[in-house]
């Protein structure tokens, strides 16, 4: 019977998807963990990898360098899926609130909190500081694409492109008001901050 059912593509292909997720998930505790303990500067790739237990090639399968250990979102594909599956008639920034409220409410014990340690470690390393302007541009660029995609423009449309810079400094500024605060609600917030936006930000 077990035969057959690792036979199953669809069983074998989610089997290898959550053992690729733990092997992640692993990768960045035992990094975190680290920085905690010597610094950020002071760990190695080479020590995460021997800590998760895994190589230095698997590592980079993961990660394709160790900034990307703190700045990669996992919540992003998630949030993306959930988005693209809203109602066509919803307005695009009620459909990103939805999406965002599913995705909150259904994140695993912690992963709120490790991202709250993972703003504050970019905040407070210069080389992390420095990449973070590259991400938030790569997260303006996927905005514009998502939003373009929903409402059948262009990605360069001007509209499209303000839009999608409004949605990401919602977003920066959600983080500042939480690294000042850590026991800021990060979902209240954003989704305050995007229903002021929806709105036509009153003052």
């Amino acid at each position: 019977m077990s035969d057959v059912l690792d036979a199953d593509p669809a069983r074998s292909c989610g089997l290898r998807e959550r053992k690729k997720a733990r092997t992640r998930a692993a990768i960045r505790e035992h990094a975190l963990r680290l920085f905690r303990e010597q610094g950020y500067t002071e760990t190695t790739v080479e020590q995460i990898a021997e800590a998760a237990e895994v190589s230095a090639s698997t590592f980079f399968r993961y990660f394709p360098t160790k900034e990307d250990v703190v700045l990669q979102d996992d919540f992003d594909p998630i949030a993306i899926e959930k988005f693209e599956a809203q109602p066509a008639d919803l307005h695009p920034i009620a459909a990103l609130r939805a999406a965002m409220r599913e995705t909150f409410a259904e994140a695993p014990a912690g992963a709120i909190e490790q991202w709250r340690e993972l703003s504050r470690l970019t905040m407070a390393v210069p080389e992390l500081r420095a990449r973070a302007l590259d991400e938030y541009m790569r997260s303006v660029e996927m905005a514009a694409g998502l939003m373009a995609k929903r409402l059948g423009r262009n990605p360069d449309d001007f509209a499209i492109r303000m839009l999608a810079g409004a949605l990401v400094g919602i977003g920066m500024s959600v983080m500042i008001i939480v690294m000042e605060d850590p026991a800021a609600d990060i979902m209240a917030l954003m989704d305050a901050g995007l229903a002021r936006l929806e709105a036509g930000l009153p003052l």
